[in-house]
């Protein structure tokens, strides 16, 4: 069985690279876990996880915190704040599946953007905390 990590990363990754807005408003497929060395901007990257054991006396189950982080140059904290709606949007409405665990429950904790002098644009923030059990 895969962790069920991986399964929600890759549920995720598949909600987000299958939403025709999103695509669009990045300009193509740019969705990473790690960033090509001639990535154009705006792109989206899974960032940092954790995971914590959430299990009951009857159930195996695992608390996610998750980030997913959103680069932008020319279009500003505008094109940021738009990307970020429609990733939010997205996970959302997804009908998320999981191969051999079930999601329980998953929400936006905080949300974030700013500009980032260090890549010379912007940078937007999204934190989710999910909750999974095995199936």
């Amino acid at each position: 069985m895969t962790s069920a990590n991986m399964e929600l990363q890759k549920a995720v990754y598949l909600a987000l690279s299958g939403d025709a807005a999103l695509a669009a408003k990045l300009g193509g497929p740019n969705i990473y876990d790690h960033i090509p060395a001639a990535a154009a901007f705006p792109y989206v990257t899974f960032g940092q996880t954790a995971v914590y054991d959430w299990s009951t006396d009857s159930e195996v189950g695992d608390e996610h915190l998750f980030t997913i982080h959103v680069w932008a140059r020319a279009g500003g904290r505008k094109q940021v704040l738009e990307i970020m709606e429609l990733i939010a949007t997205r996970i959302t409405q997804a009908a998320l599946t999981l191969d051999g665990h079930r999601l329980i429950n998953m929400a936006l904790q905080y949300s974030q953007a700013r500009n980032d002098d260090e890549r010379d644009g912007y940078h937007g923030l999204l934190r989710y905390r999910a909750v999974t059990e095995q199936a």
